[in-house]
């Protein structure tokens, strides 16, 4: 069970079940939610003894002391936007919510700031052709155009070494020289940076077989070099190895409504219509970790797809988690999505 689960609490408990949680998990806080997880509002070591002053029982509903106003994060928000919120209140703790007020997780004043340092490698995927996003890649690799003031590449680097990861493996094919002569080794960056590459097109999942034979023995972190995303990487490394399964993907709802009405039938008996529904999806965000045994199975130099790889596990009866994103995610695959990405970056 998660940090998260253990302290989230109903709307009807008592008193005495925040105390509980209070003592166990030693996490300063109780997040009580509905049935629908939505947060309802939070219980604190002082909240408790502001109630037992007022000769409340601890058999009474939390309702009674919960703060029903609590200060809350959204997923969008980024570390330092958190960290903000959490001083200017003075409080410990924080609940990170959805845009529907679902809690997704809790961020502490220790995490936030204690510098983590993660020796997971992190492979990112660069090497595609960027056809459609031509003339821009004729003479420049798509991860090398810039979104803002940086390329593309630059800014998911920067993010993974924020986040305190410094074992970078970099998959290149199209203009690869290019790629190399701007990031180098790494050294500017404080990181180590090398480099995967492709005689021919290898997929987006055969790069891993070419991979070096000393790579440590932790979970390796998958990225596309043309998304951006402001997914906190050290919650989804967490997630990962909570799950224990031998992979987890990235999701992002997508959803589309059929311009018309829509029927199902029994023959040639018409039984429903619908007006134009909306049908939502999971779609693959471009994300993955994968543990270092399942990278040991892709031999060198074979041409191979993530999603034909993952598949495989599942036929084989591997559990593979998914992990939806709900913060900001955009794939820069053609050219209106990269002139969205320049209206974006500003967030990052």
């Amino acid at each position: 069970m998660t940090i998260l689960k253990k302290i989230l609490l109903e709307l009807n408990s008592t008193i005495r079940d925040a105390i509980d949680i209070l003592n166990k998990e030693k996490m300063h806080i109780v997040v009580i939610v509905d049935k629908e997880n939505k947060i309802k509002g939070t219980i604190t070591d002082g909240d408790i003894r502001r109630g037992l002053t007022r000769h409340i029982s601890i058999e009474d509903n939390v309702a009674k002391i919960m703060h029903k106003n609590p200060t809350i994060a959204y997923v969008s928000d980024n570390r330092n936007a958190i960290l903000e919120k959490i001083r200017q209140k003075n409080i410990l703790a924080i609940p990170i919510v959805d845009n529907s007020g679902v809690v997704v997780n809790i961020e502490t004043l220790q995490h936030l700031t204690e510098k983590q340092y993660y020796d997971n490698p992190v492979l990112i995927m660069a090497g595609g052709m960027g056809k459609r996003l031509r003339p821009l890649t004729n003479n420049s690799p798509k991860p090398l155009l810039n979104v803002g003031k940086k390329p593309i590449l630059e800014t998911i680097l920067r993010q993974f070494i924020d986040s305190g990861f410094k074992r970078f493996y970099i998959s290149t094919f199209y203009k690869s020289e290019m790629i190399q002569e701007y990031f180098g080794d790494g050294k500017s960056l404080g990181v180590s940076i090398k480099y995967i590459n492709e005689k021919t097109p290898l997929g987006t999942a055969g790069c891993l077989g070419n991979l070096p034979d000393d790579l440590p023995d932790l979970p390796m972190i998958m990225m596309n070099g043309d998304v951006l995303t402001k997914v906190n990487f050290d919650r989804l490394l967490q997630f990962h190895n909570e799950q224990q399964c031998i992979a987890t993907m990235c999701v992002r709802e997508y959803d589309f409504q059929v311009p018309y009405g829509v029927v199902e039938h029994d023959g040639h008996i018409l039984q429903k219509i619908t007006e134009k529904p909306t049908h939502r999806f999971f779609v693959n965000a471009g994300v993955y970790i994968l543990d270092s045994k399942l990278v040991k199975l892709i031999p060198n130099n074979i041409k191979l797809d993530m999603t034909c790889f993952l598949q495989s596990q599942i036929d084989n009866n591997s559990d593979i988690n998914i992990f939806p994103l709900h913060e900001y995610w955009l794939d820069i695959g053609r050219i209106e999505e990269y002139e969205r990405a320049q209206k974006d970056i500003e967030m990052f």
